[in-house]
């Protein structure tokens, strides 16, 4: 089912004819549970007309490296062949993707194109919309719960958003069917780059380089379903109360799949669903709540990757300790090293830095540590959302924004005050070390880097 409420009109164009339908792929990276391209292929069918779906390939999305290039790449490679097998064409253009739909949509009865929150991925849409003579439809297929539909504001804190989405997951939480395009697309003769030797694609593109590619994930639909299961089969159940243990590994593993739109949340949701164990709501609670809380953050909040986009409490907080003696100060270089004085938190910084990831739980005592050791709460919150986005395969979206910002207070209320952190809620390694074994965690990634330690550090 394709809800109304997920498809807006970008432009005013009238509908013309056409050699095709275009669907602009650009966030939904995937030929599965996909509602923009599904609403294409009906549309597509409904006019008698080829399926040709497009995807703009750009050097300069900021902050992207190989880490991050070829982790997608990987993934569209994949979905360009489960496209081509449903008759389907598929252009890859290297250039800014508005550039190519605009071109591309020349002799298009129609356009289609799926939706992205962030800034940039906001202006690609609006000045193909200027641009682009034939309709140009935006469809949702990233949240489960359209995001003007959950809230028509910024929320404060998942609480708030919560209520909001419960009573409407009914109306959202019903599969999608897919439909085989009518007329094979396969003869049409356009440009495209080839997604056959990735290497070569990698080394061609004028992106930076100094953060390689992970060794420990792979991109691609059927990575994301593998781990899926792997989950549902045996994680879930223990999800609830070891989610926040990295020593056991007990979390699903599909954020960069996410990240990327390799997965629907929608497909993740109702799999998930079906296994009804003590663990399903904490994990909905991950992939619904707290997903689309960043969403709606980024969203409605211009300053997203900004210190002045943090609420005002903690901004003023932060400021009247400005001038409180830190127990260490460090630098970029010895940060993005993890070379500090505390395991814990290196342990977590050259996880990341080797696989691309890191535990939620560690992720969130990473921030707090460099907002502790940094002269300023501005110069920590830069710091702490450069590191991430270079590394993190799951950075520079949504959730890395919101993520960040939760550990200056972003969705969180104040707490008792104490020295530096002023009401911002504070964590240490005593906290840690009741939780979970945090030398056993130190001792994991010491041997993960044993194994496989590639020379990642960015100045």
């Amino acid at each position: 089912m394709i809800q109304p409420t997920r498809v807006r009109s970008l432009n005013a164009a009238d509908p013309r004819p056409g050699d095709y339908v275009l669907y602009w792929m650009q966030a939904s990276q995937r030929a599965e549970c996909n509602h923009a391209l599904e609403y294409a292929v009906r549309l597509a069918n409904r006019n008698r007309l080829p399926l040709v779906v497009y995807f703009g390939l750009t050097a300069e999305f900021p902050e992207a490296n190989v880490r991050h290039f070829q982790f997608m790449l990987e993934g569209l490679a994949e979905t360009r062949r489960r496209l081509e097998a449903r008759g389907m064409k598929f252009v890859l253009r290297e250039c800014p993707p508005d550039e190519g739909a605009v071109a591309l949509s020349g002799r298009a009865s129609a356009a289609v194109v799926d939706r992205g929150y962030l800034r940039i991925q906001k202006a690609w849409r609006a000045r193909a919309a200027k641009a682009i003579s034939c309709p140009l439809i935006q469809v949702e297929s990233d949240a489960i719960v359209p995001l003007e539909e959950a809230s028509p504001k910024e929320e404060y804190s998942a609480a708030t958003l919560r209520a909001k989405i419960a009573g409407k997951l009914k109306d959202y939480l019903v599969p999608l069917k897919e439909r085989r395009p009518l007329r094979d697309a396969s003869a049409l003769d356009l440009e495209s780059s080839s997604l056959d030797d990735l290497p070569g694609l990698l080394a061609r593109l004028k992106i930076d380089r100094s953060v390689p590619a992970s060794p420990f994930f792979k991109g691609g639909p059927g990575e994301a379903k593998l781990k899926l299961r792997r989950f549902l089969k045996d994680k879930i159940d223990h999800y609830d109360h070891l989610r926040n243990d990295p020593t056991l590994e007990a979390t699903s593993g599909l954020s960069p799949y996410l990240h990327f739109g390799q997965v629907s949340p929608l497909s993740v949701a109702l799999q998930a669903s079906q296994t009804g164990g003590p663990g399903l709501n904490a994990f909905l609670e991950e992939l619904i709540v707290r997903r689309e809380l960043a969403l709606n953050f980024v969203h409605y909040n211009e300053r997203y990757d900004a210190f002045d986009g943090l609420p005002f409490w903690a901004r003023k907080t932060l400021a009247a300790h400005q001038d409180d003696a830190r127990p260490a100060l460090y630098g970029a270089a010895e940060l993005a090293a993890g070379a500090t004085h505390d395991p814990y938190w290196n342990a977590a910084q050259r996880e990341m830095v080797l696989t691309g990831k890191m535990p939620g739980y560690m992720r969130m005592y990473w921030g707090k540590k460099i907002l502790e050791w940094s002269a300023a709460p501005e110069d920590a919150f830069r710091t702490a959302l450069r590191l991430n986005n270079a590394y993190e395969l799951d950075g520079r979206d949504p959730n890395g924004f919101a993520g960040i910002a939760w550990c200056f207070g972003k969705h969180d209320r104040p707490w008792g005050e104490r020295s530096i952190f002023g009401n911002v809620r504070y964590m240490n390694d005593a906290g840690l070390r009741r939780k979970f074994d945090a030398d056993r965690y130190v001792a994991r990634v010491a041997d993960m880097q044993k194994k496989r330690l590639p020379s990642v550090l960015i100045e």
